[in-house]
């Protein structure tokens, strides 16, 4: 009766290993975003805690996601600078991408068809890995001409269409399309006009965070 007893312990033992180690692989770990741009992203002007990325990942906790957002944005980088980094970047724990680039491009007048080839290496890059990507759209001003403007606005929709990536319209979109846009760019931007302030980061995370929870539902 003993050793039968014994023998019974032991089995029921050896099924909650075995149960166990079947639960522990389909333990999720955080899904993993990077968030490849440029001082946009990276949170030029203001304290750490209140840059676009920690803001991000605090909101998508707060809706319940088990996530962590990896700030990839440097000041002044250009598409060029994005497809130079998007290797080390995309480490073998990233889950999915944010690409937020352009706007260096633009303000130095850098030809569309140049920065078009930039982020389409950038797509091809998280394709081979099989990420989902958010590509941040934006449009030029109409200063650089008509046909500048064309050519620079579509490629972000056209290049998301192609490599089946979602689209934000803009970064900075959610700021300027309030009805007030004056009182906005007053009181939402840091005093240079270029970057957000904390208060503006927290509206522009309001608006593209459910893009992003759509992009984490994405990942496999």
């Amino acid at each position: 009766m003993v050793q039968a007893g014994y023998g019974a312990i032991r089995a029921a033992r050896n099924l909650c290993v075995g149960v166990l180690v079947t639960i522990a692989p389909a333990m999720a770990e955080p899904v993993t975003v990077a968030a490849l741009g440029d001082s946009l992203t990276q949170g030029y002007g203001l304290p750490e805690a209140d840059g676009f990325v920690p803001q991000l990942e605090r909101w998508l906790v707060a809706q319940g996601a088990d996530v962590r957002v990896l700030n990839a944005g440097v000041s002044g980088d250009t598409t060029q600078g994005g497809l130079s980094r998007v290797g080390w970047t995309l480490t073998d724990d990233v889950d999915a991408l944010i690409v937020a680039l352009g706007g260096n491009d633009l303000l130095r007048g850098i030809d569309p068809a140049v920065s078009r080839a930039n982020l389409d290496g950038i797509l091809q890059a998280a394709g081979e890995r099989g990420l989902p990507v958010l590509l941040v759209g934006m449009q030029a001003p109409g200063n650089y001409g008509p046909e500048y403007k064309a050519a620079f606005d579509a490629m972000y929709p056209e290049l998301a269409q192609e490599h089946g990536a979602a689209l934000f319209e803009g970064f900075l979109t959610p700021l300027t399309a309030l009805p007030d846009r004056d009182a906005a760019m007053a009181t939402l931007m840091q005093p240079d006009g270029i970057h957000p302030s904390a208060a503006g980061v927290a509206v522009i995370v309001e608006a593209m965070g459910p893009s992003v929870l759509s992009l984490i539902a994405r990942v496999p």
